[in-house]
């Protein structure tokens, strides 16, 4: 993923085409908004897009999430896209999260988006269930939500997934930008390396983030999951220390 908690906020914006602001804006105002916005899309698009397809063997944090086996997790979570919820525990879960995402995501839509994909992700049917408190702590620490984020070493998105993912898959690069499948390739990511790692979370997303041997991104995003994050996501999963 990255090689420092705060090395992917790069983006260029967290409005969505064709909802950007000012919708009542004065013509001449909106005019403006709308060529500004269509600029932050390009830009963000374009520095994708010139990202190296295979990121330098020398920094750790780039050789993230490129294990072969991953690759057909990856790919079997990206072909399943159903969504399986139950509807009382996804309401109970709708209205502990939205509030707490609008101090970091502006547009409602956009909120309902990002929280749709998570709980759909984290109670896929057939796998083990992920807390949406640690997808969302994952969220804050990687991208602090911004759907456009590009980090040094070139992972993108909310999840900050690695470039590697869309070539493997014969997808582009683009759709790294949106949030169902940046989201589904994360927690399939994330959820293999809790397999993995037997439940220790540390150690599980220090892999995920390209950081082994490192305490400051585990310890960061479990500290977000507990502090900002917690609530209606008590799957048992451990903290233990890795040493």
């Amino acid at each position: 993923m990255r090689s420092s908690p705060r090395s992917s906020r790069a983006g260029c914006g967290a409005e969505r085409a064709g909802r950007g602001p000012g919708a009542a804006r004065a013509p001449g105002a909106q005019r403006v908004l709308a060529a500004l916005w269509s600029l932050a899309v390009t830009l963000a698009l374009c520095a994708a897009a010139l990202l190296p397809a295979r990121p330098a063997p020398a920094q750790p944090a780039a050789n993230a999430q490129q294990e072969l086996e991953l690759r057909d997790v990856v790919k079997d979570a990206i072909n399943a896209a159903d969504c399986f919820t139950d509807k009382f525990d996804s309401a109970v879960y709708y209205k502990l999260m939205e509030p707490k995402l609008r101090r970091y995501v502006k547009l409602y839509d956009d909120r309902v988006d990002i929280l749709k994909t998570i709980y759909c992700e984290t109670h896929r049917s057939g796998a083990r269930h992920l807390p949406p408190g640690l997808v969302l702590a994952v969220l804050d620490v990687e991208s602090h939500f911004n759907r456009w984020a590009v980090s040094n070493a070139g992972a993108i998105g909310l999840m900050q997934v690695m470039p590697y993912w869309p070539e493997q898959l014969g997808m582009t690069r683009r759709q790294l930008l949106d949030v169902d499948a940046n989201i589904r390739m994360g927690c399939a990511i994330l959820r293999h390396y809790l397999d993995t790692e037997h439940d220790d979370v540390r150690r599980a997303l220090a892999r995920y983030n390209g950081s082994i041997g490192h305490r400051e991104y585990p310890d960061l995003v479990i500290v977000r999951w507990t502090s900002r994050w917690n609530g209606a996501d008590d799957l048992g999963l451990t903290t233990r220390k890795t040493g």
